[in-house]
């Protein structure tokens, strides 16, 4: 017998008991399903057994943690209910691209049309493998026998990320005669799997799953045609270079031609920036560039290359930054728990900055302030402008496609932009790289760098930070004039070597110790790369170091 303990009460549970019958004697405290254990300090999923005493704690699907496994498990059950109906996994080959809003977009690779039967048909498949409680069944393979599993299948992505690994073994899910690999935990069976639905998008599928904050019921999908427009451009170009996932990335890198990677993802960025430039000259009576996006988007760096870009119009930009118009630090709004909230456009003398940017726009002499960041107070240092014919300001920071910030300015005489690191290139077929992964580690490298901090504190902060990109950017990027990603397809093996010292610094013991864990496990999928070779005016220079550009 072990003995349990749960919410400071001890049970004696016999040896071998699973995890998940512990979970369901416990359910009904909780408002939200629980997804996954902790015990004595280490997540298990719930097939695991009670093999000696522990405290458990439980994650539930609200929680970042559980919200991914609810994801994986849905997307296994996805691809399964998929070869049901096509006949066979090879048949039914897809591919996992990217999340857009609260679903999941998944391009059709195989030998079948994407049309009202085939979707109808994977809704009432996926449906009758929910109903049944079938079974997810993990186990550990020796490497060969898991590529044997995968080439039947014709997963020849597993096959290649694969090839990289240094285990021995290979975690294999198996539903119902399906096998896959997924990167993270997973549910005991498939009736866990509640909400769902899939529908017809673009030219393939939507797997649209709860949203984390409402995880008991599906959202109505609103369309968000310029994230998808700019996430699916550089998916293509991933696939122009023949690189989709991780595997690619690195057999190319084997292959000696990482040099040419760089210099293409480069020039497509260029060529895109030259592209905005030029929608900009060419719109009349623009002098506002506004350009938002969510912590570690690049936005410095991009603001400058744009600049260089404008000069080629005959244009003459000049720089200004929102957060030189924070209120002083004693009128800054404060959390809940007392921190100072610098997110908020409160944050911001919007009332200050209207009228400076309505008098440059009138033709008169403004003076220009300066924010001290180490006083919090606004300064005036006798800096001035007065903006000539072809001159053009090109304004970074986060509330700038609110019109609570620009609210005097007149709708024509703006150029929205939206940026963001919006990662096209996924570990495999089936495992996405999320968006927020890339930006974490670029936040990471560079604040240790720039400022010395650990990355036990980059991840400390990020919910903070996350909190504040969904409450003050992401429901205005839509309204932009044009988005430019940021992501480089090359970048995640950049910023291995530079992240994974300090996410090896975080302990055990240490409340950070899961993030960290889970980052260094998806780095070590990548081959690392130097960064000598890389242009010193790379948007990736802004997180790495050796920029040309002051960042």
């Amino acid at each position: 017998m072990a003995k349990i303990t749960i919410n400071e009460v001890t049970k004696e549970y016999p040896d071998g008991t699973k995890f998940e019958s512990i979970v369901d004697e416990y359910q009904a405290m909780y408002n939200n399903r629980i997804a996954l254990v902790i015990e004595n300090g280490k997540i298990k999923e719930m097939h695991k057994k009670v093999t000696k005493d522990a405290n458990l704690k439980f994650v539930l699907i609200d929680e970042p943690i559980g919200h991914k496994t609810y994801e994986r498990t849905a997307t296994m059950i996805f691809f399964k209910a998929l070869a049901d109906v096509t006949g066979g996994a090879k048949k039914g080959k897809a591919k996992v691209e990217f999340a857009i809003g609260d679903g999941i977009y998944i391009s059709a690779k195989g030998d079948y049309t994407v049309d009202d039967a085939l979707i109808n048909a994977v809704n009432k498949r996926m449906g009758e493998l929910v109903e049944a409680n079938l079974p997810i069944i993990k186990r550990s393979y020796p490497i060969g026998d898991a590529l044997d599993l995968f080439e039947k299948q014709d997963m020849t992505d597993k096959i290649n990320l694969f090839r990289f690994r240094q285990s021995s073994t290979v975690n294999v899910y198996n539903l119902d005669g399906y096998y896959d690999y997924f990167y993270g935990y997973m549910f005991p069976s498939t009736s866990y799997v509640k909400y769902y639905s899939v529908m017809a998008y673009e030219e393939g599928f939507l797997l649209l799953l709860p949203n984390r904050k409402t995880p008991d019921k599906l959202n109505v999908f609103e369309p968000l045609d310029k994230l998808f427009n700019a996430l699916n451009q550089s998916t293509e170009w991933g696939y122009q270079m023949g690189i989709g996932t991780v595997g690619d990335l690195n057999n190319q890198i084997c292959a000696g031609k990482l040099e040419d990677i760089i210099l293409v993802q480069e020039a497509l960025q260029e060529r895109r920036i030259g592209e905005i430039a030029t929608q900009i000259a060419e719109r009349k009576g623009v002098k506002f560039v506004m350009i938002a996006g969510p912590s570690s988007s690049g936005k410095t760096s991009f603001s400058h290359r744009l600049s260089i870009q404008l000069r080629t119009h005959g244009l003459n930009p000049h720089p200004i930054a929102c957060d030189d118009y924070f209120v002083n630090r004693e009128k800054t709004p404060k959390l809940p728990n007392g921190d100072y909230d610098f997110e908020c456009i409160e944050a911001i003398d919007t009332e200050q900055f209207n009228k400076d940017m309505s008098d440059l726009l009138a033709g008169k002499e403004v003076k220009m302030p300066t924010f001290n960041f180490k006083t919090g107070q606004r300064e005036y240092n006798g800096r001035t402008m007065k903006l000539e014919p072809d001159d053009i300001l090109v304004i970074e920071g986060i509330h700038g496609l609110n019109d609570k910030m620009s609210y005097s300015l007149p709708d024509d005489s703006k150029f929205k932009i939206y940026i963001s690191a919006l990662t096209s290139l996924n570990i495999d077929g089936h495992n996405r790289i999320p968006t927020t992964d890339g930006r974490l580690l670029r936040r990471m490298v560079r604040d240790y760098r720039t400022r010395g901090a650990s990355a036990k504190r980059t991840i400390q902060m990020w919910p903070n930070v996350r909190r504040g990109e969904e409450e003050n950017i992401f429901p205005f990027q839509e309204g932009a004039d044009v988005m430019f990603n940021s992501v480089l397809i090359y970048e995640l093996a950049a910023l291995k070597q530079y992240a994974e010292p300090i996410l090896y610094s975080i302990g055990p013991d240490e409340p950070e110790y899961y993030e960290a864990k889970r980052l260094l496990k998806f780095l070590g999928y990548f081959l690392g790369i130097p960064t000598d070779t890389l242009p010193n005016n790379s948007i990736a220079r802004e997180f790495v170091g050796g920029s040309i550009f002051p960042v």
